[in-house]
This record gives C-alpha cells, structure tokens and sequence, in this order.
C-alpha cells in the first residue's frame, strides 16, 4: 500500500475501533457512530447485498471489521471498571468525541439537500429521543432470564442498533438487565454467549438491511436528518448530571478530556475531507 492507502486503511481501523466501542457504551448506537464517520450507507448497501462487489467491499471493512472488534473486545473489560470508578470523566470524553465528529454528520445529511422541514425532523426527533431514553432509563428494568433464546433475542438488538442509527442497544440490555453479563461474556470469549449473539445478528441483518437501504434511497436527508436529531439526544442523555462528592480535580481532567475528545473528533472530520469520503449517495445505494 502506498502512503495515502495506508493512511487510509488506518483511518478505517481507528473508524471502527470507535463504532465498535460506541456500540458497547450506554445511550450511544454503533449506527449513529457508523452515520458520524461516514460508511453507514456502505455497510447497509454492503449487507443489504453482499454478493454485490463483494471482493471490494470485504477489503474495505477488513480494518473497520478489526476495528470494531478491537473497540468491542478491549472496551468492555475496562469500560465497566472506568464507568464505575470514573464515570464522569470518561462519558465527558465520549461526549466530546462525538459532538467534534456533528459538524461532520451535519454536512452528510444535507448532502443532498437541506430544506426547513428537515431541520425541524431534526429538533422532533431530538426532544423525542430524549424523553423516549430518559423515561426507559428511569422507569424500565425487566429481568429476562439468560439463556441461548434471549442471547438470540440480544444480538438481534445489537444489530438493530447497527442498522437503526441511533437505537442503543446497549440501553435495551441494561434495561433487561443482560448488560453486564454480556460484557463479561464478551471479555472472557465465552462461547455459550458469543455464538447466539453473531446467529441473532446475522438473522437480524437478513431480515432489515435491505428494508433500511430502500428507506436510504427513498428518504435520504429525512433518514439522516432523523440520525442527527437521535445522536444529540443520546450525546445529551449521557452527559453525567451527580456531581456530588466530585472535586475540583475531576472537574479539570473531565474537562480536559472533553477538549482532547473534541479534537480527536474534529481532527476525524478534517481526515474524512482530506481523503476521498466513504460514504454514498443515494443515488449509489
């Protein structure tokens, strides 16, 4: 590989590594951050027709694939101890991260157009989102039993958060009370959790991707108009809000951290203009 590809197939490996630990975090959506980095309408047309360029397709998401496991897999060990001894810093890292990466997402949904209405798709959505996260995260709590059916049940949930940008699925399995386990699962590769997770999400995105690519096609500003609306909500719901007991200390490092992942993030949306852009037109979907 050349520089530019090199540097291109990094960039995809770091994409991944961010959709994968995104999709592990509480309130956040690997499709929303699939959506954030540019390549959600690849990986819809890519799973929607997977003979379709193939060979091309599989190099392209080789490092986003790796990625995405990588962010999974080293994420879930840590992010458990972190969210539970420093939880405010790390979710204000994360908010900053993805509010850098908005000015990205915001130029992709207009891509094709941008009138009054879609904006207002924008500030419904996000009000809704809000309320709709915030009710399910204070009211909602089901303990499903664990077994192969529900860890099915689970990796459909996973992947509808793939394709459904800005469904957490993390959120649904807290909300079944399977998050921690799945996350111990997942760290220790225990296969009685993992095999039914990949059979549920392979089921799932048989059944919806090509319902979500002819949705793209046919609504495309609107689809991603909504994603916009559903990241800032899900950004907002995350943001810590007990500060009790938080010293001066936290606060600098919290804020620290916010800036460095604000930069990483516009730094990522300055890369994705520098070189050719991953995702799609409608027109191509």
């Amino acid at each position: 590989m050349n520089g530019k590809n090199t540097i291109d197939w990094l960039f995809r490996l770091v994409k991944g590594t961010f959709i994968g630990a995104g999709a592990m975090l509480p309130g956040v959506s690997g499709g929303a951050m699939a959506a954030v980095f540019g390549i959600y309408e690849r990986i819809i047309a890519f799973l929607s027709d997977i003979r379709k360029d193939f060979v091309k397709n599989v190099f392209f998401f080789i490092p986003v694939g790796i990625g995405g496991l990588l962010g999974a897999y080293v994420v879930t060990g840590p992010l458990a101890y972190f969210l539970e001894t420093a939880e405010i810093q790390v979710l204000w890292c994360f908010i900053g991260c993805i509010l850098g990466t908005l000015p990205s997402l915001y130029r992709e949904a207009g891509k094709e157009g941008r009138k009054t209405h879609h904006l207002v798709i924008t500030g419904v959505t996000a009000v809704l989102a809000f309320i709709g996260l915030w009710t399910a995260s204070n009211y909602l709590q089901l303990a499903v039993p664990q077994n192969f059916g529900t860890w099915i049940m689970a990796g459909a949930i996973f992947a509808l958060g793939m394709i459904v940008p800005g469904m957490s699925p993390s959120n649904f399995l807290i909300y079944f009370q399977m998050y921690e386990s799945m996350n111990q699962g997942i760290h220790n590769l225990d296969l009685s959790i993992l095999v039914p997770l990949a059979l549920g999400a392979i089921l799932c995105i048989l059944a919806f991707a090509k319902l979500m690519k002819f949705i793209l096609k046919k609504a495309y500003a609107n689809v991603f108009h909504f994603i916009l609306g559903v990241v800032i909500a899900s950004t907002v719901i995350i943001a810590p809000t007990d500060y009790s007991g938080v010293t001066s200390g936290i606060i600098a490092v919290s804020i620290l951290l916010f800036l460095a992942g604000l930069s990483l993030g516009l730094f990522m949306g300055w890369l994705e203009r520098k070189y050719k852009p991953d995702s799609l037109s409608s027109e191509t979907l």
